[in-house]
């Protein structure tokens, strides 16, 4: 067992082989085996769609509750290891789990037959489901846009990814980068709202 934990493909595999195993054993136990129809693909992508929201959500909320506020904490010859080592690779996971969320949340919207009427957020039908899944499905492109085009472009200079013109551009580049993460922190909360709401209360 530790020769799966201390490597983490391996117990990123051990994880999925896990969950096949109990796909197909609540499946046998319950003698209805595996449909793939429009539903499990449909589950499929729910699944997936989560589990690059907790990869997207979890790191931008480690930024914000963990980094961003320690990093003055931090003596300044121990801060290289921060900004050259962990916040790139943080924030390689960071913007490709929204782009695989914002991707797995569109084909999820598609299979359900949901996708325009969310974009236009209920106004055509008059849903309140649709209304507010339409409304977390904005809130979270809006997220997804802020990460992949003021977010990271702006760490890229701060952390000298990208060479600054200046001391001052990149000290303002991280404070961009900053500002719109703490905006990504604070739409996830309505965000979250909105896409749960849709699936539980309406």
């Amino acid at each position: 067992m530790a020769k799966i934990l201390e490597n983490l493909n391996n117990t990123i595999i051990a994880g999925v082989v896990l969950a096949i195993v109990l796909l197909i054993v609540v499946g046998w136990w319950h003698g209805e085996g595996v449909a793939f129809d429009q539903a499990w693909w449909s589950f499929l992508f729910r699944w997936l769609h989560v589990l690059g929201g907790i990869m997207w959500i979890g790191i931008l909320y480690y930024f914000n509750f963990v980094q961003i506020p320690n990093m003055p904490k931090i003596d300044a010859d121990k801060r290289p290891a921060i900004t050259g080592v962990i916040a790139p690779a943080a924030l390689f996971w960071f913007r490709w789990g929204a782009m695989w969320t914002i991707v797995t949340g569109i084909i999820l919207a598609l299979l359900n037959g949901y996708f325009i009427e969310a974009v236009l957020i209920g106004l055509t039908d008059d849903v309140a489901r649709h209304t507010q899944i339409g409304i977390g499905m904005w809130l979270g492109t809006i997220m997804w846009f802020n990460v992949w085009f003021i977010i990271w472009p702006a760490q890229k200079i701060a952390l000298g990814i990208v060479e600054a013109e200046s001391d001052a551009a990149k000290a303002a580049a991280g404070r961009r980068a900053m500002l719109f993460s703490r905006t990504n922190t604070m739409l996830s909360i309505p965000m979250l709202y909105a896409m749960t709401s849709a699936q539980n209360i309406f």
